[in-house]
């Protein structure tokens, strides 16, 4: 295996990023869509990934090297130079959708956070999926894929979206290899990064050999952590504290040199969206669904297609603990990668956070852990504050753009809050226990 050695983005020093931070000198904010499906143009992709990340390495620099080594690093798909070339071109050929729309870079933009910056995805036909597409950036630090959990792997997540009718649309694998099998330059690459002909188990892992590189944890927070107290506004040192302590992120978003995308990777019901779905009966297809069909894909078009996809975790545990449930998420580059939970449908962190200082939305399958926060407004604009002071400083002008954007937003709307600040229901089983007058 090749040593892969790692280096900051050209002329990434301190100066260029105070100014990017201030709105000057290198600009990565999105463009202007103008490619199928609202996305950046693959060249133009390419062109700004080249701006991000020119050498890799393993392992990157902020995280635990023994953790890298031993559990994010995969047993017979080790990095190599050659591995990450084919996955990088895979990534960003249209080829792998039906009909040559699509590629993995349609809904994970580099110019968008390697997201869509949708509510939900879209697909060949113009479908649209019942899900927000998560980021890939940090994605190979991940215990598990989806928001759901139901692939173990990267190498296996990669290779679902490609047979998903209404994501990529082929219909099997072999559809999918076809015009890779008849490329010269695609076999000549299969052989130099696998040692044979290409393969569509070998598609997935060069995919996922490329996302590995997508790391991105130099943010101010880490800066500020090592030393440097400057680093982080005021305003996002208190947010930090707040994190820790009032607002109880770090329950669920605990951040360390062997876990630095703050996740805890378990699936969680927050009360999303909670009120306008009937969970029991939702299960209830799902159990028969699944009871018949039980296979990768056809999971994989319940959560995508269907008004299960709401059940979450139940999906692939068929738990009843797990209906309703979602992965948590990483808060690592948050700022660029809204809209924001499974559906897409809080549009700023100040909604986010608005939503756990209320307690979110009564369901019989609330977390445990969900309850009001009573934070102040000041106290929410600094959690915010440090939100933001978690993205990669390669992204400052972007960030910035976000956090501007966002706010403005929030000035004219905040729906949770104005609705309901700080107040839960009693739920189902805690009336059953307390009894009606509320007293066990």
């Amino acid at each position: 295996m090749k040593k892969l050695v790692w280096v900051r983005a050209p002329g990434m020093t301190a100066s260029i990023y105070l100014a990017c931070a201030a709105g000057t000198g290198l600009s990565l904010a999105a463009d202007p869509a103008t490619g199928p499906h609202g996305a950046m143009p693959i060249a133009a992709q390419e062109q700004r990934l080249d701006k991000l990340i020119t050498r890799y390495a393993t392992p990157p620099a902020g995280i635990d090297p023994v953790a890298w080594a031993s559990i994010y690093m995969m047993t017979g798909n080790e990095l190599t130079p050659d591995r990450i070339a084919l996955g990088r071109k895979l990534y960003f050929d249209t080829r792998l959708s039906k009909d040559g729309t699509l590629a993995c870079a349609t809904c994970h933009d580099v110019s968008r956070g390697f997201s869509d910056h949708r509510s939900v995805s879209e697909g060949i036909g113009d479908h649209l999926g019942k899900r927000s597409a998560p980021t890939t950036m940090n994605a190979a630090l991940l215990q598990s894929q989806f928001w759901d959990g139901r692939a173990p792997s990267l190498d296996e997540q990669a290779k679902l979206p490609i047979l998903n009718p209404i994501e990529m649309g082929h219909p099997d694998a072999a559809s999918a290899m076809a015009s890779v099998n008849t490329d010269p330059t695609y076999q000549a690459m299969f052989q130099k990064a696998y040692g044979r002909a290409p393969n569509y188990d070998d598609l997935g892992r060069a995919i996922a050999s490329f996302e590995r590189t997508l790391i991105f944890l130099d943010a101010p927070f880490d800066r500020y952590a090592a030393g440097d107290l400057k680093a982080m506004s005021l305003a996002a040192q208190r947010g930090l504290d707040l994190f820790n302590n009032k607002a109880r992120c770090v329950s669920c978003h605990m951040i360390n040199s062997s876990n630095p995308l703050g996740t805890d990777n378990l699936f969680h019901n927050i009360g999303v969206s909670a009120r306008t779905k009937n969970f029991e009966a939702l299960a209830g297809q799902a159990i028969s669904v699944l009871s018949k069909n039980n296979d990768p894909k056809e999971l994989d078009k319940l959560a995508i297609e269907t008004d299960m996809s709401e059940l979450g975790r139940f999906l692939v545990t068929k738990n009843r603990g797990d209906i309703g449930a979602f992965k948590t998420e990483q808060v690592r580059n948050v700022g660029i990668t809204g809209p924001y939970m499974h559906d897409g449908s809080l549009k700023t962190l100040w909604d986010v956070v608005d939503h756990y200082n209320k307690g979110g939305e009564t369901n019989t399958y609330l977390d445990g852990g969900i309850e009001p926060l009573n934070l102040s407004e000041n106290e929410i604009d600094d959690v915010v504050a440090f939100l933001f002071a978690l993205t990669d400083t390669r992204f400052a002008a972007q960030n910035e753009a976000a956090f501007r954007e966002q706010q403005a937003l929030a000035a004219k709307s905040r729906p949770l809050r104005d609705n309901a600040l700080a107040h839960r229901e009693m739920l189902p089983f805690e009336q059953r226990v307390m009894g009606p007058s509320g007293l066990k």
